[in-house]
Protein backbone atom coordinates (compact mmCIF):
# COMPACT_ATOMS: atom_id res chain seq x y z
CA UNK A 1 0.00 0.00 0.00
CA UNK A 2 2.76 2.56 0.67
CA UNK A 3 3.46 4.87 3.36
CA UNK A 4 -0.17 6.83 4.01
CA UNK A 5 -0.53 9.53 6.74
CA UNK A 6 -3.06 7.58 9.51
CA UNK A 7 -5.35 9.98 11.07
CA UNK A 8 -7.79 9.47 14.04
CA UNK A 9 -10.40 7.42 12.71
CA UNK A 10 -7.86 5.06 10.42
CA UNK A 11 -6.45 4.46 14.09
CA UNK A 12 -8.72 1.43 14.53
CA UNK A 13 -8.36 -0.33 11.66
CA UNK A 14 -5.09 0.24 11.40
CA UNK A 15 -4.61 -1.51 14.93
CA UNK A 16 -6.74 -4.37 13.57
CA UNK A 17 -4.62 -4.89 10.39
CA UNK A 18 -1.07 -5.11 12.51
CA UNK A 19 -2.59 -7.56 14.84
CA UNK A 20 -2.43 -5.67 18.06
CA UNK A 21 -6.66 -5.32 18.48
CA UNK A 22 -9.22 -7.55 16.96
CA UNK A 23 -12.42 -5.96 18.12
CA UNK A 24 -12.54 -2.49 16.66
CA UNK A 25 -15.69 -1.68 17.64
CA UNK A 26 -14.44 -1.77 21.22
CA UNK A 27 -12.13 1.04 20.82
CA UNK A 28 -11.87 4.66 21.73
CA UNK A 29 -9.25 6.70 20.10
CA UNK A 30 -7.68 10.53 20.55
CA UNK A 31 -4.52 12.24 19.41
CA UNK A 32 -2.59 13.68 22.07
CA UNK A 33 0.14 14.94 20.10
CA UNK A 34 2.30 17.27 21.85
CA UNK A 35 6.26 17.23 20.66
CA UNK A 36 7.51 18.92 17.63
CA UNK A 37 8.09 16.50 14.95
CA UNK A 38 5.17 13.54 15.19
CA UNK A 39 1.87 12.61 15.72
CA UNK A 40 0.70 10.85 18.47
CA UNK A 41 -2.73 8.69 19.02
CA UNK A 42 -3.88 6.64 22.70
CA UNK A 43 -6.38 3.95 21.88
CA UNK A 44 -8.15 2.74 24.89
CA UNK A 45 -11.31 0.09 24.96
CA UNK A 46 -14.25 1.31 26.27
CA UNK A 47 -13.82 -0.40 29.67
CA UNK A 48 -10.33 1.11 29.96
CA UNK A 49 -9.19 -2.08 31.13
CA UNK A 50 -6.85 -1.87 27.81
CA UNK A 51 -4.46 0.95 26.37
CA UNK A 52 -1.70 1.51 24.01
CA UNK A 53 0.17 4.48 21.85
CA UNK A 54 0.28 4.40 18.33
CA UNK A 55 3.21 7.09 17.07
CA UNK A 56 3.60 8.13 13.59
CA UNK A 57 6.76 10.11 12.25
CA UNK A 58 5.16 12.79 9.41
CA UNK A 59 7.10 13.88 6.31
CA UNK A 60 7.67 16.96 7.91
CA UNK A 61 8.41 19.29 11.47
CA UNK A 62 4.55 18.65 12.95
CA UNK A 63 4.71 21.85 14.43
CA UNK A 64 5.84 23.53 11.24
CA UNK A 65 3.86 21.34 8.35
CA UNK A 66 4.74 20.97 4.78
CA UNK A 67 6.83 24.42 4.84
CA UNK A 68 9.38 22.04 6.51
CA UNK A 69 10.20 18.41 4.85
CA UNK A 70 11.33 16.05 6.86
CA UNK A 71 11.77 12.21 6.36
CA UNK A 72 10.14 10.06 8.35
CA UNK A 73 12.65 7.63 8.36
CA UNK A 74 13.88 9.06 11.50
CA UNK A 75 11.35 6.69 13.08
CA UNK A 76 13.63 4.09 12.03
CA UNK A 77 16.19 4.99 14.32
CA UNK A 78 13.86 5.34 17.01
CA UNK A 79 12.74 1.88 16.35
CA UNK A 80 16.59 1.19 16.40
CA UNK A 81 17.31 2.65 19.10
CA UNK A 82 14.61 1.03 21.53
CA UNK A 83 15.36 -2.47 20.33
CA UNK A 84 19.02 -1.61 21.46
CA UNK A 85 18.37 0.09 24.89
CA UNK A 86 15.80 -2.62 25.87
CA UNK A 87 18.47 -5.07 25.63
CA UNK A 88 19.94 -3.63 29.09
CA UNK A 89 17.32 -1.24 30.30
CA UNK A 90 14.02 -2.22 29.59
CA UNK A 91 13.05 -0.57 32.27
CA UNK A 92 13.78 2.68 31.89
CA UNK A 93 11.98 3.28 28.48
CA UNK A 94 8.17 2.31 26.91
CA UNK A 95 7.85 -1.30 26.13
CA UNK A 96 7.60 -1.71 22.49
CA UNK A 97 4.55 -3.31 20.94
CA UNK A 98 5.76 -3.58 16.72
CA UNK A 99 7.25 -1.18 14.36
CA UNK A 100 5.78 -0.67 10.44
CA UNK A 101 8.42 0.35 9.02
CA UNK A 102 5.85 0.87 5.68
CA UNK A 103 3.89 4.09 7.32
CA UNK A 104 7.14 4.60 10.20
CA UNK A 105 4.72 4.15 13.11
CA UNK A 106 5.18 2.52 16.53
CA UNK A 107 2.58 0.48 18.48
CA UNK A 108 3.88 1.22 22.25
CA UNK A 109 3.05 1.26 26.51
CA UNK A 110 -0.09 3.72 26.97
CA UNK A 111 1.84 5.66 29.38
CA UNK A 112 -0.62 8.31 30.23
CA UNK A 113 -0.73 7.38 33.70
CA UNK A 114 3.17 8.92 33.71
CA UNK A 115 3.57 12.91 33.61
CA UNK A 116 6.03 14.38 31.62
CA UNK A 117 9.16 15.75 33.74
CA UNK A 118 9.29 19.40 32.69
CA UNK A 119 5.29 19.52 33.16
CA UNK A 120 6.13 18.49 36.39
CA UNK A 121 8.56 20.86 37.72
CA UNK A 122 6.86 23.72 35.56
CA UNK A 123 4.09 23.27 38.16
CA UNK A 124 6.65 23.41 40.83
CA UNK A 125 6.90 19.44 41.97
CA UNK A 126 10.42 18.21 43.03
CA UNK A 127 12.79 15.57 40.58
CA UNK A 128 12.45 13.56 43.45
CA UNK A 129 15.50 10.88 44.12
CA UNK A 130 15.42 8.48 41.65
CA UNK A 131 14.53 10.46 38.05
CA UNK A 132 18.38 11.70 37.59
CA UNK A 133 20.15 8.63 38.70
CA UNK A 134 18.05 6.54 36.77
CA UNK A 135 18.94 8.35 33.99
CA UNK A 136 22.66 8.88 34.69
CA UNK A 137 22.42 4.85 34.77
CA UNK A 138 20.41 4.50 31.32
CA UNK A 139 22.76 7.01 29.61
CA UNK A 140 25.95 4.67 30.47
CA UNK A 141 24.18 1.28 29.95
CA UNK A 142 23.19 2.34 26.49
CA UNK A 143 26.58 4.21 26.11
CA UNK A 144 28.93 1.62 27.59
CA UNK A 145 27.39 -1.41 25.55
CA UNK A 146 27.28 0.41 22.41
CA UNK A 147 30.69 1.65 22.68
CA UNK A 148 34.00 0.16 21.38
CA UNK A 149 34.25 -1.19 25.09
CA UNK A 150 30.54 -3.02 25.32
CA UNK A 151 30.84 -4.11 21.59
CA UNK A 152 33.23 -6.25 19.33
CA UNK A 153 34.70 -4.54 16.75
CA UNK A 154 32.54 -5.51 13.87
CA UNK A 155 29.61 -5.17 15.38
CA UNK A 156 30.19 -1.53 16.48
CA UNK A 157 30.84 -0.62 12.61
CA UNK A 158 27.39 -2.11 11.72
CA UNK A 159 25.69 -0.42 14.64
CA UNK A 160 27.10 2.88 13.10
CA UNK A 161 26.85 2.24 9.34
CA UNK A 162 22.54 1.58 10.11
CA UNK A 163 22.66 4.04 13.08
CA UNK A 164 23.98 6.80 10.46
CA UNK A 165 21.25 10.10 10.80
CA UNK A 166 22.62 12.79 8.40
CA UNK A 167 19.14 14.88 8.33
CA UNK A 168 18.56 14.99 11.98
CA UNK A 169 22.09 15.48 12.80
CA UNK A 170 21.97 18.51 10.62
CA UNK A 171 19.23 19.74 12.50
CA UNK A 172 21.14 19.36 15.61
CA UNK A 173 24.63 20.64 14.31
CA UNK A 174 22.98 24.11 13.04
CA UNK A 175 20.10 24.43 15.52
CA UNK A 176 22.37 23.56 18.64
CA UNK A 177 25.60 24.13 17.58
CA UNK A 178 25.86 27.18 14.74
CA UNK A 179 22.62 29.21 14.46
CA UNK A 180 22.10 31.05 18.17
CA UNK A 181 25.64 32.23 17.80
CA UNK A 182 25.12 33.87 13.81
CA UNK A 183 22.34 35.99 12.43
CA UNK A 184 19.69 33.29 10.91
CA UNK A 185 16.19 33.13 10.87
CA UNK A 186 15.51 30.81 13.31
CA UNK A 187 16.69 32.44 16.15
CA UNK A 188 14.20 34.53 18.60
CA UNK A 189 14.36 35.96 21.67
CA UNK A 190 12.57 38.21 23.96
CA UNK A 191 13.76 41.75 23.30
CA UNK A 192 14.82 42.71 26.32
CA UNK A 193 18.11 39.89 25.82
CA UNK A 194 19.03 41.98 22.33
CA UNK A 195 22.37 43.15 24.24
CA UNK A 196 23.46 39.07 25.34
CA UNK A 197 22.18 37.53 21.78
CA UNK A 198 24.26 40.29 19.86
CA UNK A 199 27.36 39.80 22.66
CA UNK A 200 27.45 36.11 21.64
CA UNK A 201 27.40 36.57 17.91
CA UNK A 202 30.40 39.19 18.34
CA UNK A 203 32.70 36.77 21.01
CA UNK A 204 35.23 34.89 18.92
CA UNK A 205 36.07 33.16 21.76
CA UNK A 206 32.60 31.65 22.85
CA UNK A 207 32.01 30.70 18.78
CA UNK A 208 35.74 29.26 18.43
CA UNK A 209 34.75 27.28 21.60
CA UNK A 210 31.22 26.01 20.36
CA UNK A 211 32.76 25.09 17.29
CA UNK A 212 35.45 22.88 18.81
CA UNK A 213 31.82 21.09 20.61
CA UNK A 214 30.41 20.91 16.73
CA UNK A 215 33.25 18.86 15.64
CA UNK A 216 33.47 16.95 18.20
CA UNK A 217 29.57 16.33 18.14
CA UNK A 218 29.77 15.68 13.99
CA UNK A 219 33.22 13.13 14.44
CA UNK A 220 33.35 11.22 17.55
CA UNK A 221 31.36 8.25 17.11
CA UNK A 222 31.74 6.73 20.92
CA UNK A 223 28.47 5.28 21.27
CA UNK A 224 24.60 5.36 20.53
CA UNK A 225 23.04 8.56 21.78
CA UNK A 226 19.23 9.34 22.82
CA UNK A 227 20.19 12.48 21.04
CA UNK A 228 17.42 14.48 22.20
CA UNK A 229 17.11 13.55 26.41
CA UNK A 230 16.09 16.81 27.89
CA UNK A 231 13.12 16.74 30.77
CA UNK A 232 10.25 16.82 28.02
CA UNK A 233 11.53 12.78 26.52
CA UNK A 234 11.45 11.79 30.31
CA UNK A 235 8.01 10.47 32.11
CA UNK A 236 7.56 9.40 35.62
CA UNK A 237 5.11 8.75 38.34
CA UNK A 238 4.34 5.46 40.40
CA UNK A 239 3.33 2.09 39.47
CA UNK A 240 1.79 0.10 42.14
CA UNK A 241 3.96 2.33 44.52
CA UNK A 242 7.13 1.73 43.11
CA UNK A 243 8.58 4.92 41.29
CA UNK A 244 8.70 4.60 37.43
CA UNK A 245 11.08 6.71 34.78
CA UNK A 246 10.68 6.38 30.90
CA UNK A 247 12.83 7.82 28.38
CA UNK A 248 11.30 7.85 25.31
CA UNK A 249 11.46 9.84 21.27
CA UNK A 250 14.75 8.77 20.86
CA UNK A 251 14.50 9.81 16.93
CA UNK A 252 17.69 12.00 17.14
CA UNK A 253 19.25 8.40 18.06
CA UNK A 254 23.04 7.99 16.06
CA UNK A 255 26.61 7.28 17.78
CA UNK A 256 28.04 10.32 18.73
CA UNK A 257 29.96 11.57 21.92
CA UNK A 258 28.39 10.26 25.09
CA UNK A 259 28.34 13.74 26.83
CA UNK A 260 25.96 15.07 24.68
CA UNK A 261 23.49 12.99 26.19
CA UNK A 262 24.25 14.22 29.95
CA UNK A 263 24.83 17.69 28.70
CA UNK A 264 21.31 17.98 27.20
CA UNK A 265 19.53 16.65 30.34
CA UNK A 266 22.39 18.89 32.12
CA UNK A 267 20.81 21.95 30.85
CA UNK A 268 17.69 21.24 31.31
CA UNK A 269 18.20 20.50 34.93
CA UNK A 270 19.55 24.11 35.07
CA UNK A 271 17.25 26.16 33.68
CA UNK A 272 13.97 24.41 35.38
CA UNK A 273 16.55 25.54 37.86
CA UNK A 274 16.57 29.20 37.37
CA UNK A 275 12.52 28.90 36.81
CA UNK A 276 12.33 27.49 40.34
CA UNK A 277 14.67 30.27 41.96
CA UNK A 278 12.58 33.03 40.34
CA UNK A 279 8.95 31.39 41.85
CA UNK A 280 10.93 30.86 45.03
CA UNK A 281 9.91 27.06 44.66
CA UNK A 282 13.47 25.70 44.82
CA UNK A 283 13.44 21.85 46.05
CA UNK A 284 16.06 19.54 45.04
CA UNK A 285 16.99 21.39 41.95
CA UNK A 286 20.67 21.79 42.85
CA UNK A 287 21.26 17.85 43.31
CA UNK A 288 20.34 16.74 39.70
CA UNK A 289 23.64 16.87 38.11
CA UNK A 290 25.61 15.25 40.92
CA UNK A 291 22.46 12.20 41.11
CA UNK A 292 22.64 11.65 37.26
CA UNK A 293 26.61 11.75 37.19
CA UNK A 294 27.41 9.74 40.50
CA UNK A 295 24.79 7.14 38.84
CA UNK A 296 26.43 7.37 34.98
CA UNK A 297 29.88 6.94 36.81
CA UNK A 298 29.14 3.99 39.09
CA UNK A 299 27.26 2.36 36.04
CA UNK A 300 29.94 3.13 34.03
CA UNK A 301 32.79 1.68 36.29
CA UNK A 302 30.86 -1.24 37.29
CA UNK A 303 30.37 -2.68 33.34
CA UNK A 304 34.07 -1.60 32.99
CA UNK A 305 35.63 -5.32 33.64
CA UNK A 306 33.07 -6.60 31.05
CA UNK A 307 34.74 -4.46 28.17
CA UNK A 308 35.49 -6.80 25.37
CA UNK A 309 39.12 -5.05 24.49
CA UNK A 310 40.65 -5.28 27.24
CA UNK A 311 43.86 -3.42 26.09
CA UNK A 312 41.60 -0.39 27.91
CA UNK A 313 43.50 -0.08 31.60
CA UNK A 314 41.49 1.50 34.22
CA UNK A 315 44.22 4.11 33.88
CA UNK A 316 42.63 4.95 30.61
CA UNK A 317 39.09 4.58 31.71
CA UNK A 318 39.74 7.65 34.17
CA UNK A 319 40.39 9.60 31.23
CA UNK A 320 37.86 8.45 28.96
CA UNK A 321 34.80 9.76 31.72
CA UNK A 322 37.14 12.98 32.58
CA UNK A 323 36.66 13.65 28.51
CA UNK A 324 33.03 12.18 28.68
CA UNK A 325 32.65 14.82 31.90
CA UNK A 326 34.17 17.68 30.04
CA UNK A 327 32.08 17.63 26.68
CA UNK A 328 28.85 17.53 28.95
CA UNK A 329 29.82 20.64 30.84
CA UNK A 330 30.23 22.32 27.25
CA UNK A 331 27.23 20.61 25.41
CA UNK A 332 25.14 21.66 28.71
CA UNK A 333 26.13 25.27 27.61
CA UNK A 334 25.05 25.02 24.44
CA UNK A 335 21.54 23.44 24.85
CA UNK A 336 20.80 26.66 27.14
CA UNK A 337 22.31 29.26 24.87
CA UNK A 338 19.86 27.47 22.17
CA UNK A 339 16.64 27.48 24.25
CA UNK A 340 16.81 31.01 24.98
CA UNK A 341 18.03 32.74 22.02
CA UNK A 342 17.71 30.17 19.41
CA UNK A 343 14.84 28.47 17.49
CA UNK A 344 13.00 26.15 20.24
CA UNK A 345 12.34 27.57 23.97
CA UNK A 346 11.87 26.45 26.82
CA UNK A 347 8.37 26.73 28.63
CA UNK A 348 10.22 26.72 31.91
CA UNK A 349 11.74 30.16 30.87
CA UNK A 350 8.65 31.52 28.79
CA UNK A 351 5.98 30.84 31.04
CA UNK A 352 7.20 32.67 34.18
CA UNK A 353 5.56 36.05 34.63
CA UNK A 354 8.77 37.87 34.00
CA UNK A 355 11.00 35.76 32.53
CA UNK A 356 14.08 38.04 31.69
CA UNK A 357 15.69 37.73 34.53
CA UNK A 358 15.98 34.01 34.74
CA UNK A 359 16.44 34.33 30.87
CA UNK A 360 19.69 36.63 31.25
CA UNK A 361 20.89 34.20 34.13
CA UNK A 362 20.74 31.26 31.93
CA UNK A 363 22.27 32.30 29.04
CA UNK A 364 25.49 33.44 30.73
CA UNK A 365 25.40 30.57 32.50
CA UNK A 366 25.70 28.47 29.32
CA UNK A 367 28.21 30.99 28.42
CA UNK A 368 30.40 30.20 30.87
CA UNK A 369 29.79 26.36 30.90
CA UNK A 370 31.05 26.65 27.24
CA UNK A 371 34.11 28.76 28.22
CA UNK A 372 35.00 27.33 31.02
CA UNK A 373 34.27 23.45 30.58
CA UNK A 374 37.80 22.31 30.81
CA UNK A 375 38.45 24.08 34.15
CA UNK A 376 35.13 22.96 36.09
CA UNK A 377 36.15 19.69 36.72
CA UNK A 378 33.81 18.35 39.03
CA UNK A 379 29.97 19.15 40.35
CA UNK A 380 31.31 21.79 42.90
CA UNK A 381 33.11 23.76 40.10
CA UNK A 382 29.91 23.66 37.69
CA UNK A 383 28.08 24.89 41.16
CA UNK A 384 30.33 27.52 41.91
CA UNK A 385 29.05 29.04 38.54
CA UNK A 386 25.71 28.70 38.85
CA UNK A 387 25.62 30.24 41.88
CA UNK A 388 27.11 33.40 40.81
CA UNK A 389 24.57 33.85 38.02
CA UNK A 390 21.54 34.38 40.51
Amino acid sequence: MGYRILETDDIPGYLRERGHWEDVDDIHVREVSDGNMNRVFLARSTDGTRSLAVKQALPWVRVAGPSWPMSPDRADAEARAYQQVAKVAPDKIPAILGYDPENHALVMEDMSDLEVLRTLLNEGAPYGPHTSARIGELVAQLSFTTSDFGMPSADRKALIAASVSPELCKITEDVVLSEPYVAHEHNHWHPALDDLAAAFRADPALRTEVADLRHTFMTSAQALLHGDLHTGSVMVGTREGTPVVRVFDPEFSFVGPIGYDLGLYWANALVSEERARALGTLADHADQLRLSWDAFETEFRRLWPTRVDTFFDDAYLDRFLHRVWTDAVGYAGTEIVRRVIGFAHLTDLTSLPDPVPASRRALLLGRELILRRAELTEVEAVRAVVEPAV
